[in-house]
Protein backbone atom coordinates (compact mmCIF):
# COMPACT_ATOMS: atom_id res chain seq x y z
CA UNK A 1 0.00 0.00 0.00
CA UNK A 2 1.30 3.44 -0.91
CA UNK A 3 2.38 5.69 1.92
CA UNK A 4 -0.36 8.03 3.12
CA UNK A 5 0.15 11.75 2.51
CA UNK A 6 -1.00 14.52 4.81
CA UNK A 7 -2.50 17.82 3.62
CA UNK A 8 -3.37 21.02 5.43
CA UNK A 9 -7.08 21.92 5.22
CA UNK A 10 -7.89 25.44 6.44
CA UNK A 11 -11.28 26.39 7.87
CA UNK A 12 -12.67 29.50 9.47
CA UNK A 13 -14.99 28.90 12.44
CA UNK A 14 -17.90 29.65 10.09
CA UNK A 15 -16.84 27.32 7.26
CA UNK A 16 -16.06 24.52 9.73
CA UNK A 17 -19.55 24.72 11.22
CA UNK A 18 -21.09 24.81 7.74
CA UNK A 19 -19.02 21.74 6.81
CA UNK A 20 -20.39 19.90 9.86
CA UNK A 21 -23.95 21.06 9.25
CA UNK A 22 -23.78 19.70 5.69
CA UNK A 23 -22.88 16.23 6.93
CA UNK A 24 -19.08 16.52 7.14
CA UNK A 25 -18.70 14.48 3.96
CA UNK A 26 -17.32 17.01 1.45
CA UNK A 27 -14.33 19.34 1.75
CA UNK A 28 -14.03 22.14 -0.79
CA UNK A 29 -11.44 24.59 -2.05
CA UNK A 30 -11.22 27.57 -4.39
CA UNK A 31 -10.78 27.23 -8.14
CA UNK A 32 -7.15 28.31 -7.89
CA UNK A 33 -6.40 25.13 -5.90
CA UNK A 34 -7.71 22.68 -8.54
CA UNK A 35 -4.30 21.54 -9.81
CA UNK A 36 -3.07 20.91 -6.28
CA UNK A 37 -6.25 19.13 -5.23
CA UNK A 38 -5.84 16.63 -8.05
CA UNK A 39 -2.63 15.43 -6.37
CA UNK A 40 -4.59 14.37 -3.30
CA UNK A 41 -5.17 10.62 -3.27
CA UNK A 42 -7.83 8.37 -1.77
CA UNK A 43 -6.68 7.40 1.70
CA UNK A 44 -4.71 10.61 2.32
CA UNK A 45 -5.54 12.67 5.40
CA UNK A 46 -6.61 16.31 5.68
CA UNK A 47 -5.31 18.06 8.81
CA UNK A 48 -8.06 20.51 9.71
CA UNK A 49 -6.85 23.83 11.10
CA UNK A 50 -9.09 26.60 12.42
CA UNK A 51 -7.83 30.02 11.33
CA UNK A 52 -8.42 33.05 13.53
CA UNK A 53 -7.95 30.94 16.67
CA UNK A 54 -4.94 28.90 15.44
CA UNK A 55 -6.12 25.48 16.56
CA UNK A 56 -6.18 21.97 15.15
CA UNK A 57 -9.79 20.86 14.94
CA UNK A 58 -9.97 17.52 13.13
CA UNK A 59 -8.65 14.87 10.74
CA UNK A 60 -10.45 13.79 7.55
CA UNK A 61 -9.74 10.83 5.27
CA UNK A 62 -10.12 11.46 1.53
CA UNK A 63 -12.54 8.92 0.01
CA UNK A 64 -12.81 10.07 -3.62
CA UNK A 65 -10.87 11.63 -6.46
CA UNK A 66 -11.13 15.40 -6.92
CA UNK A 67 -14.27 16.69 -8.62
CA UNK A 68 -15.97 20.02 -9.28
CA UNK A 69 -19.40 20.84 -7.92
CA UNK A 70 -21.27 23.96 -6.81
CA UNK A 71 -24.00 22.34 -4.71
CA UNK A 72 -24.44 24.83 -1.81
CA UNK A 73 -22.59 23.88 1.35
CA UNK A 74 -20.94 27.13 2.42
CA UNK A 75 -22.80 30.40 2.74
CA UNK A 76 -20.34 32.96 1.38
CA UNK A 77 -18.34 30.93 -1.19
CA UNK A 78 -18.95 27.85 -3.30
CA UNK A 79 -15.49 26.22 -2.92
CA UNK A 80 -16.18 24.24 -6.12
CA UNK A 81 -13.05 22.06 -6.12
CA UNK A 82 -14.03 19.18 -3.88
CA UNK A 83 -13.34 15.70 -2.59
CA UNK A 84 -15.46 13.35 -0.52
CA UNK A 85 -14.19 12.77 3.00
CA UNK A 86 -15.01 10.94 6.20
CA UNK A 87 -14.22 12.17 9.69
CA UNK A 88 -11.42 10.26 11.40
CA UNK A 89 -11.26 12.51 14.45
CA UNK A 90 -12.67 15.89 15.46
CA UNK A 91 -12.92 18.13 18.49
CA UNK A 92 -14.77 21.34 19.28
CA UNK A 93 -13.14 24.74 18.79
CA UNK A 94 -12.94 25.10 22.58
CA UNK A 95 -11.10 21.77 22.92
CA UNK A 96 -9.00 22.23 19.77
CA UNK A 97 -5.22 22.02 20.07
CA UNK A 98 -3.43 25.40 19.93
CA UNK A 99 -0.77 25.09 17.26
CA UNK A 100 1.83 26.71 19.52
CA UNK A 101 1.46 23.85 21.99
CA UNK A 102 2.94 21.62 19.27
CA UNK A 103 5.94 23.76 18.43
CA UNK A 104 8.35 21.09 19.69
CA UNK A 105 6.69 18.43 17.52
CA UNK A 106 6.24 20.25 14.21
CA UNK A 107 9.08 20.97 11.80
CA UNK A 108 7.48 24.21 10.60
CA UNK A 109 8.66 25.78 13.84
CA UNK A 110 12.16 24.32 13.79
CA UNK A 111 12.91 25.22 10.17
CA UNK A 112 11.27 28.66 10.03
CA UNK A 113 13.58 31.67 9.82
CA UNK A 114 12.89 35.36 9.66
CA UNK A 115 11.20 36.07 12.98
CA UNK A 116 8.89 34.66 15.60
CA UNK A 117 5.90 34.53 13.25
CA UNK A 118 7.65 33.08 10.20
CA UNK A 119 5.95 29.73 10.84
CA UNK A 120 2.60 31.28 9.85
CA UNK A 121 3.77 31.19 6.22
CA UNK A 122 3.07 27.44 6.29
CA UNK A 123 -0.63 28.14 6.96
CA UNK A 124 -1.45 30.49 4.08
CA UNK A 125 -3.30 28.18 1.73
CA UNK A 126 -4.84 24.74 1.41
CA UNK A 127 -4.59 22.02 0.44
CA UNK A 128 -0.86 22.10 1.16
CA UNK A 129 1.17 18.91 1.53
CA UNK A 130 2.85 18.40 4.89
CA UNK A 131 5.68 16.17 6.01
CA UNK A 132 4.54 12.71 7.18
CA UNK A 133 6.13 13.25 10.60
CA UNK A 134 4.18 16.48 11.08
CA UNK A 135 0.97 14.88 9.85
CA UNK A 136 1.32 11.95 12.22
CA UNK A 137 1.97 14.32 15.12
CA UNK A 138 -1.21 16.31 14.39
CA UNK A 139 -3.31 13.16 14.05
CA UNK A 140 -2.01 11.87 17.37
CA UNK A 141 -2.70 15.23 19.05
CA UNK A 142 -6.30 15.39 17.79
CA UNK A 143 -6.96 11.80 18.89
CA UNK A 144 -5.53 12.58 22.31
CA UNK A 145 -7.71 15.70 22.55
CA UNK A 146 -10.77 13.57 21.82
CA UNK A 147 -9.89 11.13 24.59
CA UNK A 148 -8.84 13.76 27.14
CA UNK A 149 -10.37 17.11 26.12
CA UNK A 150 -9.02 20.32 27.62
CA UNK A 151 -11.37 23.29 27.40
CA UNK A 152 -9.73 26.58 26.41
CA UNK A 153 -12.38 29.31 26.11
CA UNK A 154 -12.49 31.35 22.89
CA UNK A 155 -13.80 34.87 22.41
CA UNK A 156 -17.28 34.33 20.86
CA UNK A 157 -16.61 37.18 18.43
CA UNK A 158 -13.74 35.22 16.88
CA UNK A 159 -16.01 32.23 16.31
CA UNK A 160 -18.76 34.24 14.66
CA UNK A 161 -16.75 36.64 12.55
CA UNK A 162 -16.60 35.93 8.81
CA UNK A 163 -15.30 38.76 6.56
CA UNK A 164 -17.30 39.24 3.39
CA UNK A 165 -15.09 38.73 0.36
CA UNK A 166 -15.53 39.70 -3.29
CA UNK A 167 -13.84 37.74 -6.04
CA UNK A 168 -11.79 39.91 -8.42
CA UNK A 169 -9.04 39.50 -11.00
CA UNK A 170 -6.46 40.07 -8.26
CA UNK A 171 -8.04 37.61 -5.84
CA UNK A 172 -10.37 38.04 -2.88
CA UNK A 173 -10.87 41.56 -1.59
CA UNK A 174 -13.35 43.46 0.49
CA UNK A 175 -14.85 46.80 -0.46
CA UNK A 176 -15.70 48.76 2.70
CA UNK A 177 -18.90 50.75 2.77
CA UNK A 178 -18.81 54.52 3.12
CA UNK A 179 -18.25 55.85 6.59
CA UNK A 180 -21.41 57.19 8.22
CA UNK A 181 -21.22 60.90 8.93
CA UNK A 182 -21.09 61.91 12.57
CA UNK A 183 -23.74 64.28 13.88
CA UNK A 184 -22.21 67.69 14.63
CA UNK A 185 -23.61 67.73 18.14
CA UNK A 186 -21.81 64.51 19.07
CA UNK A 187 -19.57 64.82 22.10
CA UNK A 188 -15.83 64.57 21.43
CA UNK A 189 -14.59 61.01 21.72
CA UNK A 190 -11.53 60.00 23.75
CA UNK A 191 -9.74 58.18 20.95
CA UNK A 192 -6.48 60.17 21.19
CA UNK A 193 -6.19 59.17 24.87
CA UNK A 194 -6.77 55.49 23.99
CA UNK A 195 -4.21 55.71 21.19
CA UNK A 196 -1.60 57.12 23.57
CA UNK A 197 -2.40 54.50 26.22
CA UNK A 198 -1.93 51.61 23.77
CA UNK A 199 1.21 53.22 22.41
CA UNK A 200 2.63 53.39 25.93
CA UNK A 201 1.66 49.77 26.70
CA UNK A 202 3.46 48.53 23.58
CA UNK A 203 6.53 50.66 24.26
CA UNK A 204 6.70 49.48 27.88
CA UNK A 205 6.11 45.85 26.88
CA UNK A 206 8.92 45.93 24.32
CA UNK A 207 11.24 47.64 26.76
CA UNK A 208 10.47 45.14 29.55
CA UNK A 209 11.13 42.26 27.15
CA UNK A 210 14.62 43.60 26.56
CA UNK A 211 14.19 45.32 23.19
CA UNK A 212 15.03 48.82 22.13
CA UNK A 213 11.89 50.68 21.13
CA UNK A 214 10.93 53.45 18.76
CA UNK A 215 7.90 55.70 18.87
CA UNK A 216 6.67 57.73 15.91
CA UNK A 217 8.85 60.81 15.65
CA UNK A 218 5.92 63.19 16.05
CA UNK A 219 4.76 61.37 19.24
CA UNK A 220 7.99 61.44 21.24
CA UNK A 221 6.77 64.22 23.55
CA UNK A 222 3.64 62.33 24.61
CA UNK A 223 2.97 60.90 28.06
CA UNK A 224 0.46 58.47 29.56
CA UNK A 225 -0.67 58.60 33.19
CA UNK A 226 2.41 60.58 34.08
CA UNK A 227 4.77 58.32 32.15
CA UNK A 228 6.69 60.27 29.52
CA UNK A 229 7.67 58.31 26.44
CA UNK A 230 11.00 60.10 26.33
CA UNK A 231 11.91 58.79 29.81
CA UNK A 232 12.10 55.17 28.63
CA UNK A 233 15.77 54.18 28.66
CA UNK A 234 15.16 51.73 25.83
CA UNK A 235 13.79 54.44 23.52
CA UNK A 236 16.00 54.84 20.46
CA UNK A 237 16.86 58.32 19.23
CA UNK A 238 17.60 57.11 15.70
CA UNK A 239 16.69 54.23 13.39
CA UNK A 240 18.96 51.73 11.63
CA UNK A 241 20.26 53.17 8.37
CA UNK A 242 20.05 50.12 6.12
CA UNK A 243 17.11 51.56 4.17
CA UNK A 244 16.82 54.37 1.65
CA UNK A 245 15.55 57.79 2.68
CA UNK A 246 11.97 57.18 1.50
CA UNK A 247 11.71 53.96 3.48
CA UNK A 248 13.20 55.55 6.59
CA UNK A 249 10.74 58.46 6.40
CA UNK A 250 7.91 55.93 6.36
CA UNK A 251 9.31 53.78 9.16
CA UNK A 252 9.98 56.68 11.47
CA UNK A 253 6.25 57.53 11.49
CA UNK A 254 5.06 54.03 12.43
CA UNK A 255 3.47 54.20 15.87
CA UNK A 256 5.71 51.70 17.69
CA UNK A 257 8.70 49.58 16.68
CA UNK A 258 10.59 46.96 18.63
CA UNK A 259 14.26 46.65 17.68
CA UNK A 260 17.08 44.26 18.47
CA UNK A 261 20.37 45.86 17.56
CA UNK A 262 19.76 47.03 13.97
CA UNK A 263 16.89 44.66 13.21
CA UNK A 264 13.21 45.50 13.50
CA UNK A 265 11.49 42.76 15.52
CA UNK A 266 7.90 44.03 15.18
CA UNK A 267 6.00 47.06 13.90
CA UNK A 268 2.67 48.28 15.33
CA UNK A 269 0.13 50.70 13.92
CA UNK A 270 -2.58 51.78 16.34
CA UNK A 271 -5.87 52.65 14.68
CA UNK A 272 -8.49 54.15 16.96
CA UNK A 273 -9.78 56.73 14.49
CA UNK A 274 -12.88 56.20 12.36
CA UNK A 275 -11.09 55.80 9.04
CA UNK A 276 -8.57 53.13 10.17
CA UNK A 277 -6.48 54.06 7.18
CA UNK A 278 -3.43 56.21 7.85
CA UNK A 279 -1.45 53.42 9.50
CA UNK A 280 -2.44 51.00 6.75
CA UNK A 281 -1.11 53.39 4.16
CA UNK A 282 2.22 53.55 5.96
CA UNK A 283 2.43 49.79 6.11
CA UNK A 284 1.34 49.54 2.48
CA UNK A 285 4.06 51.99 1.48
CA UNK A 286 6.61 49.99 3.46
CA UNK A 287 5.67 46.74 1.69
CA UNK A 288 5.69 48.46 -1.70
CA UNK A 289 9.15 49.93 -1.16
CA UNK A 290 10.68 46.91 0.56
CA UNK A 291 8.81 43.78 -0.67
CA UNK A 292 11.45 41.46 0.78
CA UNK A 293 11.32 43.04 4.22
CA UNK A 294 10.43 40.29 6.70
CA UNK A 295 8.96 42.23 9.63
CA UNK A 296 5.87 41.11 11.57
CA UNK A 297 3.29 43.87 11.18
CA UNK A 298 0.45 44.38 13.65
CA UNK A 299 -2.69 46.48 13.45
CA UNK A 300 -3.98 47.36 16.91
CA UNK A 301 -7.55 48.63 17.28
CA UNK A 302 -10.62 48.39 19.52
CA UNK A 303 -12.48 45.08 19.35
CA UNK A 304 -15.62 46.75 18.00
CA UNK A 305 -13.60 47.91 14.98
CA UNK A 306 -12.16 44.53 14.16
CA UNK A 307 -14.50 44.00 11.20
CA UNK A 308 -13.53 47.40 9.81
CA UNK A 309 -9.82 46.58 10.12
CA UNK A 310 -10.27 43.28 8.26
CA UNK A 311 -12.24 45.01 5.51
CA UNK A 312 -9.65 47.75 5.04
CA UNK A 313 -6.58 45.52 5.00
CA UNK A 314 -8.19 43.32 2.31
CA UNK A 315 -9.30 46.15 0.05
CA UNK A 316 -8.01 46.21 -3.56
CA UNK A 317 -5.36 48.88 -2.91
CA UNK A 318 -3.49 46.56 -0.56
CA UNK A 319 -4.34 43.31 -2.35
CA UNK A 320 -2.26 44.41 -5.35
CA UNK A 321 0.92 44.51 -3.28
CA UNK A 322 3.36 41.61 -3.41
CA UNK A 323 3.13 40.23 -0.82
CA UNK A 324 -0.46 41.25 -0.16
CA UNK A 325 -0.72 43.35 2.99
CA UNK A 326 -3.24 40.91 4.48
CA UNK A 327 -0.68 38.10 4.25
CA UNK A 328 1.73 39.78 6.62
CA UNK A 329 -0.51 41.85 8.91
CA UNK A 330 -2.13 40.55 12.07
CA UNK A 331 -4.80 42.10 14.28
CA UNK A 332 -4.60 42.78 18.04
CA UNK A 333 -7.55 44.25 19.92
CA UNK A 334 -7.10 46.89 22.61
CA UNK A 335 -9.10 44.74 25.00
CA UNK A 336 -7.03 41.59 24.43
CA UNK A 337 -3.78 43.52 24.83
CA UNK A 338 -4.84 45.05 28.13
CA UNK A 339 -6.12 41.73 29.47
CA UNK A 340 -3.06 39.70 28.54
CA UNK A 341 -0.64 42.31 29.87
CA UNK A 342 -2.43 42.20 33.20
CA UNK A 343 -1.99 38.42 33.24
CA UNK A 344 1.75 38.43 32.47
CA UNK A 345 2.85 41.52 34.41
CA UNK A 346 4.83 39.52 36.96
CA UNK A 347 6.99 37.69 34.38
CA UNK A 348 6.94 39.99 31.37
CA UNK A 349 10.75 40.06 31.22
CA UNK A 350 10.74 36.36 30.33
CA UNK A 351 8.37 36.68 27.37
CA UNK A 352 9.53 36.03 23.80
CA UNK A 353 8.35 37.76 20.60
CA UNK A 354 6.05 34.85 19.76
CA UNK A 355 3.88 36.09 22.64
CA UNK A 356 2.52 38.43 19.96
CA UNK A 357 1.17 35.50 17.97
CA UNK A 358 -0.95 34.44 20.93
CA UNK A 359 -2.35 37.97 21.14
CA UNK A 360 -3.10 38.39 17.46
CA UNK A 361 -5.06 36.86 14.60
CA UNK A 362 -4.59 36.72 10.86
CA UNK A 363 -6.29 39.27 8.59
CA UNK A 364 -5.90 37.26 5.38
CA UNK A 365 -9.07 36.18 3.58
CA UNK A 366 -7.04 33.62 1.66
CA UNK A 367 -6.33 31.67 4.84
CA UNK A 368 -9.39 29.48 4.41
Amino acid sequence: MAERSYWLDLFTPATWQEFLDAGASVSGFRESRWNTLQKVKIGDYFLCYLTGVSRWIGVLEITSAAFQDTTPIWKDESFPCRVNVKVIAKVTPETGIPVKEMRDRLSVFQTSTGGALAWTGHFRGSPTKWKPSDGEAVVAAVRQAMESPVVRPIDPGKLKYQPKAIKTKIGLVTVPESEPSEPPEQEPVKEPAAHTEIQWLLLKLGSDMGFNVWVARNDRSRSCNGNRFSDLQALRSSLPLQFDDATNRTIELIDVLWLQKNSIVAAFEIESTTSIYSGLLRMGDLVAMQPNLNIPLFLVAPEDRREKVFAEVNRPTFSRLDPRLAEICRFISFEELRQRLAQVKDFVQYLKPDFLEELSEVCDLEQE
